[in-house]
């Protein structure tokens, strides 16, 4: 298929932000004359930032291993049952990664020159790179029988020879428990007795597939819980002594997330476009919630708050608490914005493909179009409060 994906330097040129899940007061006029807040340690606010970040890997590689629980039930006994349960824990574990998004960005352990964030959530998907369609039901490496179904192969088939030949990742799974979203109005629909031998060709084939990009997603994932974890010699260990750099890559990430991936290519490129295949998840129509999740994400590093998988909360020392400090009225109008994105986020209507269609005054249209301006001028604000705080040098740098 012949996608086109926009220049990512469009979008990133300098700093970006967005999301909350609160809804935040209007000061009143007493308020207004109240001191600035204490600031923090910066040490804290960093230590801080890292315990988020573990937590949130944490959660994900559980959600993860949840997934892998359920593709296995699915594997050893196809039925539309197994399948169901699969694609529930799927959508389940992808709200815990969406939010995790926020730490990518600034060369972390994700994405640094061996990150495996391209191995995890690289899209679009050309689906004939992994599995036969509709109109080529012999594609894929699926149906290449020439081809070793590996870890190693399957990794280094990944992007190779165009950026849309994915064959890893979320978003292979996702269409192998999916298929083609050949409707106007809800998900694929793969059958479950594609992975039923002799109800479809290479079904021995899809199986060992579908077992082994989900198990190389659990190792990648364990890989940045572990490059996270804390009073070990790692990433994190490294991370917590930067300062003030490090200050600068917590407003790297959440603004570049906010900015140009998330306002720029998931939702200016699709908007603009209006083409189905531009969609985050368009094989699961999950994409409102991968907007939803990336949103929080960024208010999770802000607010220095977030919820866990077991219901409890984490709470740490903050930047909005650092740039309220400095200027309260910036820290104020910043919160107000990420949570105002937040609430735009959460008001697209599924499916995201309808949401894009249309004339511009469409209901849908426009609903994307707030969240958009809402994340553009969250942007500014970011860069505004990272600047009063001494931190500078936001251009994006490219993982």
């Amino acid at each position: 298929m012949d996608r086109r994906r926009l220049d990512r330097r469009i979008f990133v040129a300098g700093l970006l932000p967005a999301a909350a899940f609160i809804a935040w007061p209007r000061r009143s006029a007493a308020q207004a004359t109240k001191p600035a807040e204490a600031a923090p340690p910066v040490p804290a606010v960093v230590a801080g930032y890292a315990e988020i970040v573990h937590a949130a890997y944490q959660d994900t590689l559980a959600a993860a291993r949840a997934l892998q629980g359920e593709i296995g039930r699915f594997l050893g006994a196809p039925s539309e049952a197994a399948m169901t349960a699969a694609r529930r824990a799927w959508l389940e574990a992808r709200e815990w990664y969406g939010q995790t998004e926020a730490f990518r960005f600034y060369g972390g352990p994700i994405d640094d020159e061996h990150g495996p964030e391209g191995r995890i959530n690289a899209w679009p998907l050309d689906e004939t790179y992994v599995d036969g369609v509709e109109e080529q039901p012999g594609s894929g490496l699926i149906n290449d029988r020439s081809v070793a179904i590996t870890r190693e192969v399957l990794s280094e088939a990944n992007e190779r020879g165009g950026e849309e030949n994915i064959s890893t990742g979320w978003h292979a799974i996702e269409f192998l428990l999916w298929g083609q979203d050949l409707s106007d109005d809800g998900p694929g629909n793969r059958p479950f007795t594609d992975y039923v031998d002799g109800k479809r060709q290479n079904a021995d084939r899809r199986r060992l597939y579908l077992e082994t990009v989900t198990g190389l997603l659990v190792d990648d994932l364990q890989s940045l819980a572990d490059a996270w974890a804390p009073a070990k010699e790692n990433y994190r260990a490294e991370f917590e002594k930067g300062g003030q750099e490090s200050l600068r890559r917590m407003f790297v990430g959440i603004g570049s997330l906010s900015r140009g991936e998330l306002a720029g290519e998931r939702l200016e490129v699709p908007a603009s476009t209006q083409d189905q295949e531009d969609e985050h998840s368009c094989f699961s129509d999950n994409t409102h919630r991968d907007v939803v999740s990336n949103a929080l994400g960024i208010a999770n590093v802000w607010l220095g708050r977030y919820r866990r998988r077991d219901g409890s909360t984490t709470e740490v020392a903050s930047l909005r608490a650092l740039v309220a400090a400095a200027d309260p009225p910036l820290a104020e109008r910043t919160s107000r914005q990420v949570a105002a994105s937040v609430a735009a986020a959460q008001a697209l209507q599924p499916p995201f493909d309808r949401e894009i269609a249309g004339a511009d005054d469409a209901p849908g249209r426009q609903r994307v179009r707030k969240l958009i301006e809402s994340l553009v001028q969250q942007s500014k604000d970011l860069v505004d409060a990272a600047a009063a705080i001494g931190v500078t040098r936001l251009t994006l740098k490219q993982p």
